[in-house]
């Protein structure tokens, strides 16, 4: 009975189900990386404001509180945007005539608010609460990154589901003192012995749940 096929056949099959093994991973690689990318996510990407406001300027240089303009960061679960008269409040004495405040100006003269953009926007099926968070030992600068140090403010992590549960499941890693809760400067612990001591100490001081209950889907889909 004659050959249908030739040897070099065997070659191109074990070539073609190789390939499409690489290809199928290759794909899932190429599909892990964009979803991650800021591209995505909005990480790094610095969102231009209605009017000139730099953060570095007002907290790193000039040392403005955060709950200064964000006033309900400890007690709500939005941490609050700035009304106009806050803004008004230094400006109607500094930099009162720059042209940079006209939007200023003419919001508190007609009281339309100004349309911020925002930065953080997490998707409405993820419930998130600020004063939680802070009340618990959470820091500004966890999530926000060295807002002190941004001119224009970008969003500094991913806000994926995989970012989040890192802090939900080793919070004694991230928790920090109260009087540190605004320091920019605060960095996580790197696993010594005695800042994990410590940070189980913070863990237990704010009645932290266990990450059983932290990880459930139920405690940030609602």
């Amino acid at each position: 009975m004659p050959q249908i096929f030739r040897h070099s056949t065997n070659y191109l099959a074990r070539a073609t189900i190789y390939g499409a093994v690489f290809i199928l991973f290759a794909a899932l690689w190429v599909t892990a990386e964009i979803t991650r990318s800021g591209w995505n996510t909005g990480q790094w990407i610095e969102r231009q404001q209605p009017i000139q406001f730099s953060h570095k300027h007002h907290v790193g240089d000039d040392g403005i509180d955060c709950r200064y303009c964000h006033t309900s960061v400890e007690t709500a679960a939005s941490a609050g945007i700035p009304s106009t008269a806050v803004c008004m409040n230094c400006h109607k004495q500094i930099w009162a005539d720059s042209p940079y405040l006209e939007p200023v100006r003419a919001s508190f003269k007609t009281g339309k608010p100004l349309e911020w953009i925002r930065v953080h926007d997490l998707p409405d099926f993820a419930y998130f609460n600020h004063a939680i968070h802070v009340n618990k030992g959470v820091g500004c600068s966890t999530c926000h990154g060295r807002i002190d140090q941004m001119p224009v403010v970008s969003q500094a992590t991913s806000l994926q589901m995989e970012w989040c549960l890192e802090c939900h499941r080793s919070p004694e890693n991230f928790v920090r003192p109260k009087d540190k809760i605004f320091d920019m400067e605060w960095r996580p612990r790197n696993s010594t012995k005695q800042e994990i001591a410590e940070g189980l100490d913070l863990k237990k001081k704010y009645h932290i749940q266990e990450p059983a209950v932290l990880t459930s889907c139920s405690t940030c889909h609602r």
